[in-house]
C-alpha cells in the first residue's frame, strides 16, 4: 500500500526532520506540508493523506481543532507531535494513532509509523471484505421490481398493473402514472419510482419523465444528443441532453 502524509507543523526544522525520516520509505507515495491548522484542513481536503502527523501547538488553529473540524472517527490516521507531554491523554480520547514528543526519536518514529501501515492494512482487509458481501448479497438478494401500483382514491384503493402504464411524469411532490385514457398521482419521487422498475422495460429520457419501451413507435434524433420519442397514443415528448447514451441503446437490434 502506498501512502499520502501530511506533515502539519509550523516549525520548518521540524517538518524537513519528519520528511527526513520518511521520505526514503518505498512504501510512502506523497508527502504534503501545512504551517498551520487551516492549511492543514485545506491539505487533508484537498489530498486526502492516509496519516497526518500533526503539531499539537499551532499559530490560530492547534491540532485538536483540526481533529474537531472532521470529526475524529473521519479524519485520516494521525500521530499528533508536540513538545509538550501533557496533551496525551487528550490525544487518544480524539483517537489518535500515537503520540510522538519532540524531538521525535528515529526509533520511536519508526515504531509510530509501523503501525499506522498495520492499521491501514487491516481496515483495507475488512472494506474489501464488506464489498465482497455487499456484491454477494446483491447476488443472492437481486431487487424486486414493481409489478403493480397502489393507488388511493379516497376509501377505495385500486391496482395498476405497471405493464399497462404507458409513461410517468413528475408532478412535483407526486408523479403522474398515464396509462391508456387514465392517468394517477403517486405520492412518490421520480428517482424512488425509477429505482422500482424494470429498467429493461422503462427508461428515463429525461428528469421529467419515464417511458415504457414497449409503447415507443418512433424516435427522431436531434441536435447536442436528444431524441424525440413518439409512443403509441400519437404523443411526442423530447429527451434531456444528459440522457442520450440510455436511448442509443433503444436504437440497435439485441443481435
Amino acid at each position: 500500500m502506498r501512502l499520502k502524509v501530511l506533515i502539519a507543523d509550523d516549525e520548518p526544522l521540524a517538518r524537513d526532520g519528519l520528511k527526513l525520516m520518511i521520505g526514503t520509505d518505498p512504501r510512502v507515495e506523497a508527502i504534503f506540508e501545512a504551517r498551520n491548522g487551516r492549511e492543514a484542513i485545506a491539505a487533508i481536503r484537498e489530498h486526502h493523506p492516509h496519516l497526518v502527523l500533526l503539531d499539537i501547538q499551532m499559530p490560530g488553529l492547534d491540532g485538536f481543532a483540526v481533529v474537531e473540524a472532521f470529526g475524529a472517527d473521519k479524519m485520516p490516521s494521525t500521530i499528533f507531535v508536540t513538545a509538550h507531554d501533557q496533551y496525551a491523554i487528550r490525544a487518544f480520547e480524539v483517537s489518535a494513532v500515537d503520540y510522538l514528543l519532540k524531538p521525535v526519536a528515529h526509533e520511536r518514529f519508526t515504531k509510530a509509523f509501523e503501525r499506522v501501515v498495520d492499521r491501514l492494512r487491516v481496515a483495507a482487509a475488512e472494506e474489501t471484505t464488506l464489498q465482497m458481501r455487499t456484491m454477494l448479497d446483491a447476488i443472492a438478494h437481486p431487487p424486486r421490481r414493481l409489478t403493480r401500483l397502489a393507488i388511493r382514491a379516497g376509501e377505495k384503493t385500486m391496482f395498476l398493473p405497471v405493464d399497462t402504464i404507458d409513461r410517468i411524469e413528475a408532478s412535483q411532490n407526486y408523479v403522474r402514472v398515464l396509462a391508456g385514457q387514465t392517468s394517477h398521482l403517486v405520492h412518490v419521487s421520480m428517482n424512488a419510482i425509477e429505482a422500482s422498475l424494470d429498467p429493461d422495460t422503462f427508461i428515463r429520457i429525461h428528469r421529467s419523465h419515464i417511458v415504457n419501451v414497449k409503447r415507443i413507435t418512433h424516435m427522431w434524433s436531434m441536435a447536442h444528443g436528444q431524441y424525440v420519442v413518439e409512443l403509441v397514443s400519437g404523443e411526442r415528448l423530447q429527451s434531456g441532453r444528459t440522457y442520450g447514451d440510455r436511448i442509443r441503446t433503444l436504437l440497435t437490434n439485441p443481435f
